[in-house]
């Protein structure tokens, strides 16, 4: 999720004075540079279906990311008209991406009235009907809130460095929260059509109930998945909410003409631009979990080894991070430096890790309301999905070979070189690992199993994997894709 930029670059003047029309080519120049990408791509350059063999229906579709990147802009534009810079602005800038996002899903998509939203709006319970259910549903929710309070409160490194921010939002929105969900359940249960969902088990458990073994009403594996899906939302929300005001700040201070043809310069901001939209699309994913949307969360990967494999790549898990056993950037010097001498050199490669980065933003924008890692909230088939199953690890990974240079140190040390690579190398296997145990996850539901195989067939990136695969004698399509077998690209 996160892109490093070099510290020297994010320390530019910003000016309060420049009049509107002035920041507007700014945008134009920079952020906006970039959005054209992503629009043109989120709808135009998606692997056409063929009449012979069309692709997967996509449960989101191109249209929500557009409209998330346009009130993005908007906030932009006017958080650097008049310098807002801080964090609240940065979350002000979620709420502007989020907000059309769930007019247009609402209004254009309609995705409150799909069957998978588990609700009949056309059929309303009584409230003396669905009352108790509701209470009991509340005593599971609020119970599972504060399991994961309490992992706040002892995870000492929440309440340190950028992790304070969160935990400050959680505290300041904690007694909304608990407000705002009464209503919320009591009028959602009379539409469920089964309202007994894993917050009602949950509760039941918490409050004194069996198991449907023993005689009771609780499932224990609704009460597994209720809490592997919020302790994603857990873990997650509070590390993006951390990062949100950096990257926004950073480029809401940034003055333009201080990077006026500089090819290093730019591609880093370029870079930080398209951070900024990824970190926005995300965080907005993880608030906005919810059925009236059809962006809840369908599942939660029950498998160990993907939680291993997603963890290590997370604060304060991570591997990669200086000081951490994988981290590969011990005396390295970075593209910008090896390239210094040779300018046009220098604006090919900037481009192309600037290209890299947006596809790795625009895998994010593709999810629209719906980005998560470690679950299911629907199948994604447009956009960048149409071309590779993992375009963003695939992007992020190229990315970093391009950008760090591991095998080149700034002392010649060939031990250093070869350590680097080897390290970076094992970093590319975490993410190798991510995705075959995502797949593997993502595979019981039948809905990815023909999504996958029409990879297979049609994808660019598949194919190519699969034709060296078969000159290999690794793999061949014959072997048919059962749930236990989950190749990654």
């Amino acid at each position: 999720m996160v892109m490093i930029v070099p510290n020297w670059l994010l320390s530019t003047k910003y000016s309060d004075s420049r009049p509107l029309f002035l920041e507007v080519r700014g945008i134009i120049h920079i952020f906006t540079a970039c959005l054209p990408f992503l629009v043109k791509a989120t709808i135009m350059f998606g692997l056409k279906s063929n009449s012979a063999d069309p692709r997967p229906e996509s449960a989101v579709s191109g249209g929500v990311g557009v409209a998330g990147l346009i009130g993005l802009a908007a906030w932009i534009m006017i958080a650097r008209q008049y310098g807002m810079d801080g964090p609240y602005s940065a979350l002000a800038a979620c709420a502007a991406c989020g907000l059309p996002m769930v007019i247009w899903s609402l209004l254009k998509d309609k995705v409150h009235l799909r069957e998978s939203t588990g609700i009949d709006w056309k059929n309303p319970k009584p409230l003396k009907e669905t009352f108790d259910t509701s209470a009991i549903k509340l005593a599971g929710l609020w119970g599972t809130w504060g399991l994961i309070a309490v992992i706040y409160c002892i995870g000492r490194w929440y309440w340190t460095g950028q992790y304070q921010f969160s935990m400050q939002m959680m505290e300041m929105v904690a007694p909304w929260l608990l407000a705002i969900s009464i209503p919320y359940v009591m009028f959602l249960d009379r539409f469920f059509v089964e309202p007994k969902d894993g917050a009602w088990h949950f509760g039941q458990f918490l409050m004194g109930g069996k198991p449907k073994a023993r005689g009771g009403e609780f499932d224990p594996e609704q009460i597994y998945h209720h809490l592997r899906a919020w302790a994603v939302k857990g873990f997650f929300l509070a590390f993006m909410i951390s990062i949100v005001p950096g990257g926004f700040g950073d480029f809401i201070r940034l003055d333009f003409s201080e990077i006026a043809g500089n090819p290093i310069a730019i591609a880093h901001w370029l870079i930080v631009a398209m951070f900024v939209v990824d970190v926005q699309f995300a965080t907005v994913g993880y608030l906005l979990t919810m059925k009236p949307l059809d962006s809840h969360i369908r599942t939660a990967n029950p498998y160990l080894g993907g939680w291993v494999a997603a963890l290590l790549c997370y604060p304060p898990f991570a591997l990669m991070y200086p000081g951490g056993p994988l981290h590969y950037e011990v005396d390295i010097a970075g593209w910008d430096y090896w390239f210094r001498e040779y300018e046009a050199l220098l604006w090919i490669w900037g481009g192309a890790l600037v290209v890299l980065t947006a596809i790795y933003a625009w895998a994010t924008v593709a999810f629209g309301l719906r980005f998560s890692n470690l679950t299911h909230r629907g199948i994604l088939t447009h956009g960048p999905y149409s071309w590779t199953k993992h375009p963003a690890y695939v992007a992020k990974n190229a990315y970093w070979w391009m950008a760090s240079l591991p095998f080149l140190t700034m002392g010649g040390n060939y031990v250093d070189m070869i350590r680097n690579a080897v390290l970076m190398g094992c970093v590319s296997g975490v993410y190798y690992w991510r995705a075959k145990t995502e797949e593997k996850h993502l595979l019981a539901d039948p809905a990815y199993k023909e999504y996958a195989e029409w990879m297979d067939r049609n994808g660019p990136i598949p194919r190519l994997v699969n034709w060296a695969k078969r000159r290999i004698g690794w793999w061949t399509p014959e072997q048919g894709r059962e749930p236990e077998i989950h190749p990654a690209e």
